[in-house]
């Protein structure tokens, strides 16, 4: 009996009509077009500025397009089971929030814990490329940052601590405690900059197209494509980002999946129209390098406009860890709310009406590992959880639909489940093209994750029936 009660206890739902305290609850600010930009300000950055070249070198030449057509495919039909789940769950925490209602905690927390992965390390990925664009921009005005302090700790290389990795982590971390507003302001600012330069590359690029470059097609072959896939991924992480935004949308059954969807379009264009681009201007072969977008307009003799794109790819990186640290802030809120973690991620500010003692102590973490530590594998790290992740949201719309048929839902996916079965499927088949070494780091990542979880998380729940009890016992002595 007692070893059936435990089993149950790990599966216990969060009631998908959560009863929150309106107190507690986060400012309705946003718009469709705010959540738009936050979805393309997260997606378009390292990968369209720096994972193209890499991808197109090593794993798919001209084959690239597909490899970004693979990618998207994949991605819209994760998109279309998100945007279920946030028409139908509009509360903050995403996946981790979405498996809470249909498969129990001890799942959510597996969802949550590698979120947490997702969004802590890619931050402190996208803060350290956004380092080294900034102190290539400097040293274009003569300017020099002390070799110490230009990367992660590596006292072989003579470097102790990457200070302006750290300073944007702090910068990103007090705008987002200005409040949610404030922040979608300045990401669509950044937004329409980066676009911009996209376009630009576009506009002239396609003048100085060679179609010899693109034979052959498909040098590496289709294993190359899939590889290519699985690589060019973290180019579309972001859009599930969008959904932690749900407390503070003003019309989430309608907006949410408007702004995940339109994102996710607008992006899956843009990229296989710049890889289509950048493999014809240069042969793809020499584009592995670290600013291959850059690189392109210089192999055609226009140097004058490669700045251009230094500062488009700083622009574009600034937005991507604006919203990768504003879904890590809400995600941990979340999850805090729920008892699982400490209350100090969801106390929110009066004034802001943001948790802001969490940001700043989610901000100050991803500062110190971006400022000390090199994280040259965690963009495949970063892959494999938020694969795991889709791959989880997609099934779980098979068993809402089967749980909760009546439940109210502004946005259906079409043909289930087929459609939540082909996103879980092509998750999965990217996942197994990932390094053994990103595996043995993920499973590991999720057992320190599980420990946390039975050594806390599961008694401070606050689905747990003694934590209730007490509650209950503290509020009626208290009057």
């Amino acid at each position: 009996m007692n070893q059936n009660q435990n089993r149950s206890s790990l599966f216990r739902k969060k009631p998908i009509a959560t009863g929150d305290n309106e107190s507690n609850m986060l400012k309705r600010v946003l718009g469709p077009l705010d959540l738009m930009t936050l979805g393309v300000g997260a997606i378009i950055g390292t990968g369209i500025f720096v994972l193209t070249g890499v991808a197109a070198a090593k794993y798919a030449g001209p084959g690239l397009v597909l490899s970004f057509l693979l990618a998207g495919i994949i991605c819209a039909f994760a998109a279309l089971c998100y945007s279920e789940f946030a028409s139908s769950v509009p509360a903050s925490g995403s996946a981790y929030t979405y498996s809470y209602t249909a498969f129990g905690e001890v799942i959510a927390w597996i969802l949550g814990w590698d979120l947490i992965l997702e969004y802590g390390f890619a931050s402190a990925a996208v803060a350290s490329g956004w380092s080294g664009y900034f102190q290539t921009l400097l040293s274009g005005f003569g300017l020099q940052i002390p070799h110490a302090l230009t990367s992660a700790f590596s006292p072989e290389k003579g470097t102790y601590f990457d200070v302006t990795a750290a300073a944007i982590t702090l910068i990103i971390t007090f705008l987002l405690t200005r409040g949610v507003k404030e922040a979608a302001r300045a990401n669509g600012i950044m937004v329409a900059i980066k676009i911009i330069v996209v376009l630009i590359f576009i506009g002239v690029g396609v003048f100085y197209v060679q179609p010899d470059n693109w034979q052959p097609f498909l040098p590496f072959g289709i294993s190359g494509v899939t590889a290519g896939a699985a690589t060019v991924f973290f180019a579309y992480i972001g859009f599930d980002a969008v959904s932690t935004a749900a407390e503070e949308v003003k019309r989430p059954q309608r907006d949410l999946p408007i702004g995940i969807i339109a994102s996710l379009a607008i992006c899956t264009v843009l990229y296989i129209v710049v890889s289509l681009i950048l493999t014809g201007m240069v042969p793809f072969h020499m584009l592995n390098v670290s600013d291959p977008v850059a690189f392109a307009f210089e192999f055609v003799q226009l140097k004058g406009l490669s700045w251009i794109v230094s500062l488009g790819a700083i622009t574009g990186i600034t937005t991507v860890l604006l919203v990768m640290m504003y879904g890590q802030t809400r995600l941990l809120y979340s999850m805090s709310r729920d008892g699982l973690l400490s209350p100090v991620f969801s106390k929110v500010s009066g004034k802001s009406q943001t948790p802001a003692t969490g940001t700043w102590v989610a901000g100050i973490i991803v500062a110190l590992f971006s400022g000390f530590i090199s994280l040259g594998h965690l963009a495949e790290l970063t892959n494999i959880g938020t694969l795991f992740a889709f791959a989880v949201v997609s099934l779980g719309i098979i068993v809402l639909r089967k749980n909760n048929p009546e439940l109210k839902r502004g946005f259906r996916v079409p043909f289930v489940p087929l459609i939540p079965i082909l996103s879980a499927v092509g998750c999965m088949y990217l996942m197994t093209r990932l390094a053994a070494l990103t595996w043995i780091t993920f499973f590991g990542w999720l057992i320190i994750g599980l420990i946390i979880y039975f050594a806390y998380g599961r008694h401070h729940s606050h689905l747990n029936p003694a934590r209730r009890i007490s509650d209950t016992f503290k509020t009626t002595k208290g009057k």
